[in-house]
């Protein structure tokens, strides 16, 4: 259903703003009294206690709100990096990066974090907490294939279990690179790895999987995973988008049960489920329902009241056979448009309905309005309410008009043949009773 893949491509697009990484969770920790203690328990030059002092200084003022004083400070001990020491060089950096992170500079923060893991001589924990967040700020810049590479250097260096971070923010950097096989692979794996612990998957993960299922036109998984979303999550739009994808499976029936199931919760707010569930009930037979959907979806305002939603449900009544109800909404539609087509409609029904003086008044106003998609059947009509009117001259004028256009031709020709005979007929009775 058109609808439906608009509103879930709409939703796959924007699923990256619900996965990206949180802008507080992308530095590297940084504590300078641990940093300190650290090169007393580890094979790195020592951090001196006159650059721990001035570090200290220079984030006490960074905290404190005063960033132009803290860059100051850290520009004073960058004079004098040359008597520092490799992991005196790499704290400095760390500062100068989490200044500029914080003042959203982001292509200074990765200038100046990638400074830190270019030294040799540092803790194991901070090259890898760096590196990992140097991958968390090329997916906040938009640099996707960095975003990669990062994490490909970072799983180089680990030594310890990979959680499912890692696979999250792969999977959204690939997704954004269009890479969606790979993507769907990873974000499976961090899936699986938070399941098999006992816990739930948090929402947006099942949102980027979904999306990139649908990425990969892979319907059955993406009903799949709105299943999972919801039994968990039980939200609005995830059942309203998998009784969509129900249709798309050509799972009618479920498809049915779980639009009405929603509409009873109340779930069915929107224009767009509205008419879904409308359509979903013309098409699995039950179009008394599929008319008072929509009929009420207009009443409420969520639906508009134009031309091509009341010929909807005048047509549904009519093959609900409550061809009565039709007209009021054939009408309608009738005020919105320029052509004659739905009082061409409205003649057709009165005749279902044996009103055949409405239905020939009908049947003149679709032709007088004119541009009509098949004239033909206007005439028909015409054609058909004059000789039950025991106009037999003026219906076989109708049918002669009608024979004029091929599609019709066979059929008033057969039509003008029957009303003369019945025309003689009437005539020969007439004069037998005079």
């Amino acid at each position: 259903m058109k609808l439906f893949k608009k509103a879930l491509l709409v939703s796959a697009l924007s699923c990256t703003a619900l996965v990206a990484p949180s802008l507080i969770s992308v530095l590297p920790g940084v504590d300078l009294a641990v940093a300190h203690a650290e090169t007393k328990t580890k094979r790195v030059p020592a951090l001196r206690e006159k650059v721990y002092s001035q570090l200290a200084r220079a984030q006490k003022l960074a905290d404190d709100g005063d960033v132009k004083a803290g860059l100051e400070v850290l520009d004073s001990i960058k004079e004098r990096s040359g008597s520092m020491n490799s992991y005196e060089i790499a704290m400095m950096h760390n500062f100068y990066g989490f200044i500029y992170y914080n003042e959203n500079q982001l292509d200074k923060a990765i200038a100046s974090f990638e400074q830190v893991v270019a030294e040799e001589a540092i803790p194991e924990s901070l090259r890898l907490s760096t590196t990992f967040s140097l991958a968390q700020l090329a997916m906040a810049n938009g640099d996707y294939k960095a975003t990669v590479d990062y994490l490909d250097r970072w799983k180089k260096i680990n030594t310890q279990p990979i959680k499912s971070n890692y696979y999250v923010l792969k999977a959204q950097a690939l997704y954004q690179d269009k890479n969606y096989q790979s993507a769907v692979e990873n974000i499976n794996v961090a899936i699986s790895l938070t399941e098999s612990e006992g816990n739930v998957p948090k929402e947006n993960w099942l949102v980027l999987q979904r999306a990139l299922y649908y990425s990969l036109n892979q319907p059955k998984k993406v009903a799949d995973v709105l299943e999972k979303m919801v039994k968990l999550f039980d939200k609005p739009e995830y059942w309203v988008q998998l009784a969509g994808m129900f249709g798309e499976l050509g799972a009618e029936k479920k498809q049915l049960a779980l639009l009405e199931t929603a509409k009873q919760r109340g779930f069915l707010q929107k224009r767009s489920d509205i008419i879904q569930l409308a359509q979903v009930y013309l098409f699995n037979g039950l179009p008394y329902k599929a008319a008072v959907a929509l009929d009420e979806g207009i009443k409420k305002g969520v639906v508009e009241g134009n031309a091509k939603n009341y010929a909807f449900i005048a047509e549904a009544y009519v093959q609900s056979k409550d061809e009565s109800k039709s007209i009021d909404y054939f009408a309608k539609a009738d005020k919105d448009v320029s052509h004659g087509n739905y009082l061409q409609r409205i003649a057709e029904v009165y005749i279902n309905l044996e009103k055949f003086d409405e239905a020939a008044d009908a049947a003149r106003s679709a032709l007088d309005k004119g541009d009509l998609t098949f004239e033909s059947n206007a005439y028909v009509a015409l054609g058909m309410a004059q000789y039950n009117l025991k106009n037999f001259d003026a219906s076989i004028l109708a049918f002669e008009q009608a024979e004029k256009h091929k599609k019709s031709a066979n059929l008033a020709k057969q039509w003008i043949k029957y009303v003369k005979r019945e025309k003689i007929h009437a005539e020969t009775l007439k004069q037998a009773l005079l």
